[in-house]
């Protein structure tokens, strides 16, 4: 009998169990993406190899973010037939954020398009896969003349596609962080 009386409580619990409504589904675990980067602010600096302390600057400064305010873009003539170190700079209301698009390297990649005047830059840094950034470079003047330069921050750019290695924007596909159209003029 008392086996019997187990086996009528054991088999009431599980009826009671099955039947029993979850208030909270377990969502299914997936994997962990990285969502794009908030930037407010971009600042390029070019400085002269030969002299630190001559520098020219391009920023760019979108403090309520996409939508509002217009952003305030600002950008030094750069002198003609110069070599020069380029160096970025991302912010936004946390702080900088710099070192992290440097931290997630192989995840990011910036691109350089100009138009209208001879401008050049090589990467002069690279992620653990020995593929660039392009938070350091060599940037490259030619005679004077005005346009405009393109920078382009991509996120899960495929950066062993043909030519993204060299700047090419064309197959890199990804996400875009921050695209910021500068003035570029040469003197």
């Amino acid at each position: 009998m008392k086996m019997k009386y187990l086996l009528i409580v054991l088999g009431m619990t599980l009826v009671h169990s099955a039947c029993k409504k979850k208030d909270d589904p377990i969502a299914p675990i997936g994997p962990v993406t990285n969502e794009e980067e908030v930037i407010t602010n971009l600042t390029l600096t070019f400085t002269d190899p030969s002299d630190a302390t001559v520098q020219y600057r391009f920023q760019f400064n979108d403090q309520d973010g996409e939508g509002g305010a217009d952003p305030v873009i600002t950008a030094d003539t750069l002198p003609s037939d110069t070599t020069l170190l380029l160096s970025l700079a991302l912010a936004n209301a946390s702080g900088s954020i710099t070192q992290e698009i440097s931290n997630e390297g192989t995840d990011h990649q910036f691109f350089f398009q100009r138009t209208g005047v001879p401008f050049f830059v090589v990467y002069a840094d690279a992620d653990a896969n020995g593929l660039p950034i392009g938070l350091s470079n060599v940037a490259s003047t030619g005679a004077p003349g005005t346009g405009t330069l393109l920078v382009t921050l991509r996120h899960e750019a495929i950066k062993d596609a043909p030519d993204v290695s060299s700047g090419d924007i064309t197959n890199a596909f990804g996400e875009t962080d921050i695209e910021v159209l500068f003035p570029l003029v040469v003197e």
